[in-house]
């Protein structure tokens, strides 16, 4: 059973950093797609990045790419958060898909479909003013 656990969120000053943390837990494969979301209240759940692990490829939505980093060492996927802007404010979800390859992946992300990833986390707030 596969559980994932965010951390890291908070409230920051625009131009500031954070670093999100996802603690993944339980039975898992090399061919795992790992993806962070973020969604505010009344707007569409937003894939912002994503790694393919087997590759260790990474994919990254416009809205973030320059100023956000997606990371993983051992059992924990990161993000790194430069440069926050006001409309970063958003509940942030890791999540991750078991079942993937270098195609599918990127694909599952920016779609932002919910169905595409199989476990997602309980989500941490980031706030940004």
């Amino acid at each position: 059973h596969v559980q994932l656990v965010e951390s890291g969120g908070g409230s920051e000053q625009a131009g500031g950093s954070l670093k999100l943390s996802c603690l993944v837990s339980g039975d898992t494969v090399s061919n795992y797609c790992l993806g962070w979301f973020r969604q505010t209240p009344g707007k569409e759940r937003e894939g912002i990045a994503a790694m393919y692990l087997n590759l260790l490829r990474t994919y990254y939505s416009d809205s973030v790419k320059g100023r956000f980093t997606i990371s993983q060492r051992d059992d924990i996927l990161y993000l790194q958060m430069n440069d926050l802007k006001p409309e970063d404010t958003a509940m942030y979800y890791c999540a991750l898909e078991p079942e993937s390859d270098y195609v599918r992946c990127p694909s599952a992300f920016s779609s932002s479909r919910r169905d595409l990833f199989r476990h997602w986390g309980q989500g941490t707030q980031v706030t940004v003013s």
